[in-house]
């Protein structure tokens, strides 16, 4: 595995090692389950896999290196590199000015940019207009380019089934910065429609089967199709890939919906279902099938709660809070800061896309039975972060084991 050479203080003198630990004792990534620290009066599973992957350590490198490489240079990023408000706000602090906002609202012109700027490609990837658009103006967009090899991995298979004469469905959140740049690269081998849920592809499906006017699809899927879509005639081939970060279960059951439409208005057999469905594979990246599947396996232990760490806008960790909130409370926080004491935690509710607090978050402990805390995070988190969570949790309660104690017990 390859190792990135990035800043020491996202890393953690706990979480890293114990990483580290579970990875050597389980090279295959067979075993799910959590790792238990037990400090006595609390009790902490931690997720299996968690944190920075491999796309996200390699644009943090990358990042730091354009730094480094280019001491006085103006240095640019087309948004976020990450969805992780800590990264982002230390490479503002270095200098970094972003281009665009996460929706792709323009922050510094293009008129403003020189050809002797910096550019730095997010994790995400970009479109292929903004890609000319900073080659027309000079600027080297492949130098420090950190698109994820996973994303790419997408764009590829969508430029793959267009060529065979598929329409591309994309699923994924249409305003995202990644399914932006899938979109932008599918369209242009392919007719391309974005669905962001399960309800908008029934509501294709409609179009699929003549149901609805085909007129009324350009109203619905305003901003989420290529241009000279013909739901009349687009709709008779396609293929599914999908915004790496959503959930796999969600894109598994789109696809396998949107198949069994094609084989009901065609009278497929399985020999058949080929010439109007095209057979793609699951397009997750890696980290984020690992992750989801080491949430499930963590929820099959019962907690009081659960914690769940990362950036507010970081679509693979409110996968990850959504499970965990089908079986119990749970916290969605950027960092420890926002446990505010041993009664109050603010914390985003996804629902209403606000941070609230709630009070006696830990209530339930009354010295008797050890308190339960379930704690992961998403992809872009760095251990740094769940190492203060941890900590915090910790320091509630005077009687707990010591860290080094649990630790020594742990890694025997």
């Amino acid at each position: 595995m390859k190792s990135f050479d990035i800043p020491d203080y996202y890393r953690s003198s706990i979480i890293t090692p114990l990483k580290e630990f579970r990875r050597k004792k389980d090279k295959l990534k067979r075993d799910f389950t959590p790792t238990l620290l037990d400090f006595g009066p609390i009790r902490v599973l931690i997720a299996r896999h968690f944190g920075f992957c491999y796309g996200v350590e390699n644009a943090v490198e990358i990042a730091y290196k354009a730094i480094s490489d280019n001491p006085g240079k103006r240095i640019f990023l087309l948004s976020e590199m990450i969805h992780n408000p800590d990264v982002n706000a230390d490479l503002q602090d270095r200098g970094i000015r972003f281009i665009m906002d996460t929706k792709g609202k323009q922050l510094v012109s293009w008129s403003d940019l020189k050809p002797e700027d910096v550019v730095i490609i997010p994790a995400f990837g970009t479109t292929l207009e903004t890609q000319n658009q900073l080659s027309s103006l000079g600027l080297d967009v492949a130098k420090y380019d950190t698109t994820c090899p996973f994303v790419e991995k997408v764009w590829n298979k969508a430029g793959q089934i267009g060529q065979k004469n598929y329409t591309v469905v994309v699923h994924g959140k249409p305003s995202h910065e990644e399914t932006r740049a899938t979109f932008s690269h599918s369209k242009e081998s392919a007719p391309t429609v974005v669905v962001k849920d399960m309800a908008q592809t029934q509501r294709l499906a409609k179009y699929m089967l003549g149901e609805l006017p085909p007129d009324a699809f350009y109203a619905e899927f305003v901003n989420q199709y290529s241009v000279g879509f013909d739901p009349g005639r687009d709709l008779e081939r396609i293929g599914v890939v999908n915004q790496t970060t959503m959930l796999a279960s969600d894109t598994q059951s789109i696809a396998d919906y949107l198949k069994q439409v094609m084989i009901q208005k065609y009278n497929l057999t399985a020999d058949s279902v080929d010439t109007h469905f095209a057979n793609t594979r699951d397009t997750l990246c890696y980290a984020t099938n690992d992750n989801q599947d080491a949430t499930y396996a963590l929820l099959d232990y019962p907690a009081d709660f659960a914690i769940v760490a990362g950036g507010y806008n970081s679509s693979n960790t409110s996968h990850i809070v959504e499970l965990c909130e089908e079986k119990l409370p749970t916290y969605f926080i950027e960092s420890e800061q926002k446990i505010l004491s041993d009664k109050l935690i603010r914390h985003f509710d996804g629902h209403t896309k606000q941070e609230v607090v709630t009070e006696n978050f830990i209530s339930h402990y009354n010295g008797q039975e050890p308190a339960t805390v379930l704690l992961t995070c998403g992809a872009s988190c760095p251990d740094a972060v769940v190492e203060g969570i941890l900590l915090k949790l910790v320091s509630f309660f005077p009687d707990a084991h010591s860290i080094n104690e649990v630790m020594e017990n742990v890694m025997k």
